[in-house]
């Protein structure tokens, strides 16, 4: 875990989170032209507490009520307690708000507006059903998703997004006081409207209906949410600033790691924009170079990091290539002041810049830094061959020590030889923080590119479970890679509810791993169906789920795939 001493922002209390929940009474479009999902929305007060003039789906606060409405609606055999007070609650709202009732007579018959006639939308709910012989259709009622209001918000609520199909019979209509003009909407439509600007809606609004677009009708969205009782997504979004304005972010999106270890506690100050002539600060004793080098194979270019303080001095990691603009703007960063530099492997991109570097630390009349990391294997192109001046070895430590103001301090990164991406790739970890610096091993945004014969597939997973067994070991939450935002997030707990339970570090792992393994499944797949094919037959099978322009790279990684199949006895997986 990150030492307090070293975040950038002073930590603050998050406003508790509330129980709610809402629902999206959904139908399908009778326009044949048009056809499709509709979803009932409603614009809140202009007054409200909670996004104002907003359209949302009906919902509000879990009262103590809905819990003790049990006896009067129907139940499915799976759906929990706290699942069917959600449904009582959302069921409830819907009727307050918009005169909508999901509930059955005594016979069985869904209720239309004739029943919701007799019924006082201001008056005790469950006790007006329970008079007139109405059960509440929870049974009827989903689970989608499960949002937790972000951190920076004064308001917060832990609610579900429930779906349910709209009963015939029944219109809605708002009470004029919580909810005005109640519409019915195509999520493309409210989509495209909330762009131009004509229909508000935020964020987890708009994630929902992104989402929605992907199911044909109404039964699909049913029938997925009633395959699995657990919600389909979960998300605590993280806020931060793209192009000087504030953006939002969800767990599996690139830029929510960083802003988890940036900003923890939700403060809106972290800018994701990519720029090159600046060091941007992590923490107190990271900072990110980006080098100028943007491209295909780099995406916004070669992350470069200082670690340590003015006090410590610092260790540079992957100075990236020879250029002497970047090279002058890590060294200043530094205050010249640079006890080690460190390449990560020999790839042009990471490791030429280090003589440069070394140079000016000597030009200033300050030591020497040694260049250390792994020589590069024999199986290395041209164009990546690389001598370190000392060799690192597995599992050594390189320790930064110095004297602050406050006591002494402390910044040691443990070296893990992880040959995959290259044969000389080593990763290290930050142990007082828990981070790592993953070099090309781990990406954010992409897959990195396995090329034989200096790349192997094999030693690329084996060295993914031991990053797993050394995030374990020093409870390392965040990854920092060459390309790319930080990945990761803090430890699931009562104010960061959506995150894993093992920490982001590990499920990034995880998750890096199963996909490499799918797409292997996929490679064995295309050698079976075209035994006799070649590499540009078999991509068109294994990688069809990737963009045509990608193929000639895929192809490198492909055949480190049929490599380790061949090694592992062939389509015997």
């Amino acid at each position: 875990m990150v030492r307090p001493t070293q975040l950038l922002h002073p930590t603050r209390p998050l406003a508790a989170v509330r129980p709610a929940a809402t629902v999206l009474l959904l139908r399908d479009s009778t326009d044949p032209d048009r056809p499709g999902i509709e979803v009932l929305m409603t614009r809140r007060s202009m007054t409200a507490s909670f996004a104002p003039g907003a359209y949302v789906f009906p919902g509000g606060g879990i009262d103590a009520a809905d819990a003790q409405s049990h006896g009067v609606a129907t139940r499915r055999p799976t759906q929990s307690d706290l699942h069917l007070t959600q449904a009582i609650a959302a069921i409830r709202e819907s009727f307050e708000e918009l005169g909508v009732l999901l509930a059955r007579r005594a016979d069985g018959a869904l209720v239309d507006d004739s029943d919701i006639a007799l019924l006082d939308r201001k008056a005790p709910f469950a006790a007006q059903c329970q008079a007139r012989g109405l059960t509440l259709d929870a049974a009827g009622v989903f689970v989608l998703a499960h949002w937790i209001t972000d951190r920076d918000l004064p308001r917060r609520f832990d609610v579900p997004f429930l779906v349910a199909r709209m009963p015939a019979g029944q219109a809605p209509v708002a009470d004029e006081a919580e909810q005005f003009e109640p519409v019915w909407v195509r999520p493309q439509d409210a989509l495209e409207r909330h762009k131009a600007g004509s229909f508000f809606i935020i964020f987890p609004t708009i994630r929902t209906l992104e989402r929605l677009q992907a199911y044909a009708n109404v039964q699909a969205v049913l029938d997925a949410c009633a395959a699995n009782e657990q919600p389909l997504w979960t998300s605590c979004p993280r806020a931060g600033l793209t192009h000087g304005a504030e953006s939002r972010h969800m767990e599996h999106e690139a830029p929510f790691g960083e802003l988890a270890l940036v900003s923890p506690d939700g403060q809106i100050v972290h800018s994701l924009d990519w720029q090159h002539e600046q060091p941007v600060a992590l923490l107190k004793n990271v900072q990110r170079l980006t080098a100028p080098n943007p491209g295909y194979m780099t995406g916004p270019g070669t992350n470069s990091y200082v670690v340590g303080d003015p006090a410590s001095g610092h260790v540079v990691i992957d100075p990236g290539p020879d250029e002497p603009a970047h090279i002058e703007r890590l060294w200043r960063a530094a205050g010249g002041r640079i006890q080690a530099i460190v390449c990560t492997h020999s790839h042009p991109d990471h490791s030429p810049g280090a003589p440069r570097l070394q140079a000016l630390c000597v030009a200033a009349g300050l030591e020497k830094p040694a260049i250390l990391g792994l020589p590069s294997a024999e199986t290395a192109r041209e164009n990546s061959r690389f001598n370190p001046e000392r060799l690192l070895a597995d599992g050594e430590q390189i320790v930064l020590l110095g004297q602050s103001a406050s006591g002494m301090v402390s910044h040691t990164l443990e070296v893990i030889h992880t040959p995959g991406h290259a044969a000389n790739h080593l990763c290290l970890a930050l142990v007082e923080d828990g981070l790592l610096f993953t070099g090309d091993h781990i990406l954010n945004g992409s897959t990195t590119v396995i090329d034989p014969p200096d790349g192997n597939m094999s030693a690329y997973l084996d060295s993914l479970d031991r990053l797993d067994a050394l995030c374990e070991r020093h409870g390392i939450e965040f990854i920092l890679p060459a390309h790319g935002h930080v990945l990761g997030d803090l430890r699931q707990s009562a104010d960061n509810p959506s995150a894993p339970v093992e920490g982001g570090a590990r499920a990034a792992i995880a998750q890096l791993k199963a996909h490499r393994l799918k797409r292997e499944a996929k490679v064995a797949s295309a050698l079976r169906a075209v035994p006799e094919g070649s590499p540009d037959d078999w991509v068109k099978l294994a990688y069809d789920d990737v963009p045509e322009r990608l193929w000639p790279v895929a192809k490198r990684s492909l055949m480190a795939h049929v490599e380790r199949i061949q090694s592992l006895g062939g389509f015997n997986l």
